[in-house]
């Protein structure tokens, strides 16, 4: 049987989302678009029963009152919005408390998982040469709304995590139609290391955030993955 889905956020990843929902075993139920969803207005106490996970690609905004209203619908979700982290810790327990299952990642993006971890090695070994300076650097579309992206911060924290105790530079750029690209760097007086992560088309991750909702559904539960990509983290 399909998972039913419902798209919260109707910009280019909800749209995706939806275009693709059939080959990822999922049946779109309903989409709510900033209109239809204005301060929360629908997701209403009692709405949404017949559908098995939400799909949220809204705004950092947005997203921290939705989750509070997935949490009392008892409605699973899958967020890939970003620039919420503030409040990330105060959602998970409230997600918790709910028993919803929720996976929620700044990139669905296997490479840009991946790349997390081998800056965060890179920088445990760079640690113990000070003469190395670090820096990060990203550049997206000129429609994506928070800068430094998602990723960008939590690539910093993961070499932060590794042990790297120096400042790490962070610069980001928003321009034409980039996909994304991600940029560690450790510059040295006589050489410079850099490692780089560049996404492809939109519909990749729009796949992935389906296969999210598959997972969120079969959870029941919140998952802290460290660096998995899943999880309310």
């Amino acid at each position: 049987m399909d998972t039913r889905i419902l798209i919260v956020g109707y910009g280019r990843m909800g749209q995706l989302v939806e275009r693709l929902a059939p080959e990822c075993g999922c049946q779109v139920a309903g989409v709510l678009d900033i209109d239809l969803n204005a301060a929360g207005e629908g997701l209403q106490d009692g709405a949404w029963r017949d559908v098995d996970v939400a799909i949220d690609f809204t705004t950092p905004q947005a997203v921290t009152q939705n989750l509070q209203r997935y949490a009392a619908l008892g409605l699973n979700a899958v967020v890939g919005t970003t620039g919420w982290n503030a409040e990330r810790e105060a959602l998970r327990q409230r997600c918790e408390q709910a028993g919803i299952g929720v996976v929620a990642a700044p990139n669905f993006s296997v490479g840009a998982v991946l790349f997390e971890a081998m800056a965060a090695n890179a920088a445990a070994l760079l640690n113990g040469q000070p003469a190395f300076g670090a820096w990060l650097h990203e550049i997206h579309h000129d429609k994506k709304l928070d800068a430094p992206s998602g990723t960008a911060l939590g690539i910093k924290a993961a070499m932060q995590a590794s042990g790297y105790q120096r400042s790490i530079d962070v610069a980001a750029n928003r321009a034409g139609h980039v996909p994304g690209v991600h940029t560690v760097g450790f510059d040295g007086p006589s050489e410079t290391i850099t490692l780089a992560q560049r996404a492809r088309p939109w519909h990749l991750r729009a796949r992935r955030a389906g296969r999210g909702a598959l997972g969120a559904h079969q959870a029941r539960m919140v998952h802290d993955a460290g660096r998995t990509g899943a999880g309310l983290r």
